[in-house]
């Protein structure tokens, strides 16, 4: 009797471990999301200013983005937002009035490199829109993704700058902005600026911070 209850112990067990084995094989084989990349040509973002007032009144709608849509969108569910060469994040506080109502946990820096160099995520140099500090992606000549030139009156974006972005929902993604003109290139009056053309990359998995 004893005999036939420890080869029944031992066939359980030997099921039990066979189970667990086929359950650690499946979440092992369960496929991660693709790194995805993309390419925004000449996304909208025109702001208007009156400079008879003092300070210069600022109007105009900022554009949402996402990444995971890799469009634009009218949501809570935007990780940046563009509005003439101010770009903020969905997360903080806003730094002026007019500005969306920061709804999630979005957060940023600014990276020396290329988008191939720039392969994982520093989560120490995060950070998210400030009232007292300003905005993560700084809107200054030379402090953030682009420089203004006073005699040409031309905005660059500045190569080797990388934005990486905590997105809404605690993804990543990463972009360089390649013009601020429609088409690629400033016209005589620069009536075509405030049109974003840029790449970026997006990482789906959830706590992965490598691209």
């Amino acid at each position: 009797m004893t005999t036939i209850k420890t080869i029944k112990i031992l066939a359980l067990a030997v099921l039990f471990i066979g189970f667990a084995s086929c359950s650690s094989d499946d979440d092992a084989s369960t496929p991660k999301k693709e790194v995805e990349s993309q390419s925004i040509t000449n996304l909208k973002a025109v702001q208007s200013a009156d400079y008879t007032t003092n300070p210069p009144t600022i109007t105009g709608d900022f554009i949402k983005f996402s990444f995971d849509k890799g469009a634009t969108t009218t949501g809570d569910d935007w990780d940046i937002a563009f509005r003439g060469s101010t770009i903020i994040v969905n997360g903080g506080e806003a730094t002026t009035t007019d500005q969306p109502v920061r709804t999630a946990i979005a957060a940023a820096y600014i990276a020396s490199g290329t988008l191939t160099s720039v392969t994982s995520v520093d989560p120490s140099l995060l950070v998210s829109d400030s009232a007292s500090n300003g905005l993560a992606i700084p809107a200054v000549s030379g402090q953030g993704w682009y420089s203004y030139n006073p005699t040409t009156h031309i905005i660059a974006p500045i190569a080797g700058k990388i934005i990486v972005v905590k997105t809404h929902d605690g993804r990543y993604a990463k972009l360089e902005i390649l013009s601020y003109y429609e088409n690629g290139e400033a016209n005589e009056d620069m009536s075509n600026s405030q049109f974003y053309t840029f790449n970026f990359v997006y990482q789906p998995n959830e706590g992965v911070t490598t691209f």
